[in-house]
């Protein structure tokens, strides 16, 4: 009988299986650190490009935080400006206020009637004067009313006195005056 040695051959086909199996062990280790490396570096790419736009972001919105600022401060001067024109119509609403009331007083005052005296105090007039007549100082007294400046106009004292020689009526008239509008 013949016998055929089998060991090396099965020896030889190990070892090549072991040698397989060592290439196949290698190229997966291979191939897993190569996906592992491409994962990384996909990773690292997007994290910096986050980054950057962080930065950027950072960036604008520190710009913006100025500019932000900076219309603060002019919303502050625009209401600053604001306030000092109300302030300066306001006078010259009050400016012209006396003025207007003054003029319509001495278009009102007939003839043979004299103003001694004009005092204003708040929202009250007092006018002091001399007349011939009572007659006159009604019509005086229907004269401001119908202005619009002015409002309940009363009479406080009529008295006969006598000035140089001549006998005239003194009186004190009281009234209002209209709120100013706008």
């Amino acid at each position: 009988m013949i016998k055929i040695n089998l060991l090396p051959v099965r020896a030889a086909k190990r070892k090549e299986t072991v040698r397989q199996q060592a290439v196949i062990l290698a190229g997966t280790l291979v191939l897993v650190l190569l996906i592992a490396l491409g994962a990384y570096s996909y990773f690292l790419i997007r994290i910096n490009s986050t980054k950057d736009e962080i930065s950027k972001a950072e960036q604008e919105l520190t710009e913006l935080k100025a500019k932000i600022g900076k219309i603060n401060e002019l919303e502050k001067l625009k209401a600053e400006v604001t306030k000092k024109l109300n302030v300066l119509n306001q006078l010259r609403r009050e400016k012209t206020g006396p003025v207007n009331r003054l003029q319509t007083i001495s278009q009102a005052v007939p003839e043979r009637l004299w103003l001694t005296n004009y005092v204003e105090s708040g929202t009250t007039v007092t006018l002091t004067g001399v007349a011939f007549t009572e007659e006159l100082i009604a019509d005086f007294m229907r004269s401001i009313e119908q202005s619009p400046d002015f409002m309940n106009v009363e009479l406080v004292v009529s008295e006969q006195v006598m000035i140089s020689g001549m006998k005239l009526k003194k009186f004190d008239l009281r009234f209002g005056l209209e709120p100013p509008k706008g």
